[in-house]
């Protein structure tokens, strides 16, 4: 028997009026995670694959459609409903230097979600916690009395990252979460995702232009295009074996190093 998706969404649309028109920026998409999976959802800027993540942890609201996190549909949940499953969805986002706050230190910062949601009680309770999820991200205890304008962008990352899973969530929903890092950093702050989902089975949505990316990180792929998801499959089909026009299009814009002898 075929286990249950931790996120089963169908028919998922998110629709923005304008002046003109309506702006379809998520049209009608289907698509589930499973347990400790990872599907990439890969397109162009401006296909609407940010709209999805935005809207499934409801900082947008849909149009029409159902999203099942573990058998409950959370689209419809109120925000004060939908309060007890955030510690079990949560999002890592784009930009490191504006996704934290200037003004809190990183233990202050890594300590609020665990008081929330009250995984912690005591301060001691949750400085010892804080420590060792410093630990799991490649920064040390010493980084709690420091302010984010003190770190690099891929050590802010990793705190974002920190402050997720410290709450040991069910599902992360990644939005372009090493873009905004250098290149060559961006590699480093991939691995340490991939190597937390491994180590504790989260299930994960990860959101990225970058087909380069997806393919180090996911599981199976969901191509978008214009709102809609084009083609569906396990990595090696996305990318040996690309059936929609559009994916092929994503495939060979991938820069390529040539070989000298080609440069001839």
């Amino acid at each position: 028997m075929t286990a249950q998706p931790l996120l089963d969404v169908r028919g998922l649309s998110v629709h923005f009026p304008s002046r003109r028109r309506v702006v379809r920026a998520v049209d009608d998409i289907s698509f589930s995670v499973a347990p400790g999976e990872v599907l990439g959802l890969v397109g162009e800027s401006g296909c609407g694959k940010s709209t999805v993540g935005r809207t499934l942890t409801q900082l947008e609201r849909a149009t029409a459609g159902e999203a099942f996190f573990e058998g409950r549909d959370i689209l419809p949940m109120s925000r004060r409903e939908f309060l007890p499953l955030r510690r079990h969805i949560q999002m890592i986002f784009q930009d490191p230097y504006a996704s934290l706050n200037p003004r809190l230190k990183v233990e202050q910062t890594l300590a609020e979600p665990l008081f929330i949601h009250r995984l912690a009680t005591r301060r001691a309770e949750a400085r010892e916690r804080i420590a060792e999820t410093l630990e799991l991200v490649g920064l040390g205890p010493e980084a709690m009395g420091r302010y984010p304008h003190e770190f690099s962008g891929g050590q802010r990352q990793r705190i974002g990252v920190a402050r997720v899973m410290i709450l040991k969530p069910k599902l992360v929903i990644a939005d372009e979460a090493v873009s905004a890092l250098d290149v060559s950093i961006q590699a480093q702050v991939l691995n340490l995702i991939k190597k937390l989902q491994r180590d504790s089975g989260v299930g994960m949505l990860f959101i990225s232009h970058d087909l380069g990316v997806v393919r180090h990180i996911s599981d199976r792929v969901a191509v978008m295009s214009d709102g809609k998801i084009v083609e569906t499959g396990n990595k090696s089909q996305i990318f040996e074996a690309p059936e929609h026009a559009y994916t092929r299009h994503l495939l060979a814009s991938i820069p390529r190093i040539m070989h000298p002898t080609e440069l001839a």
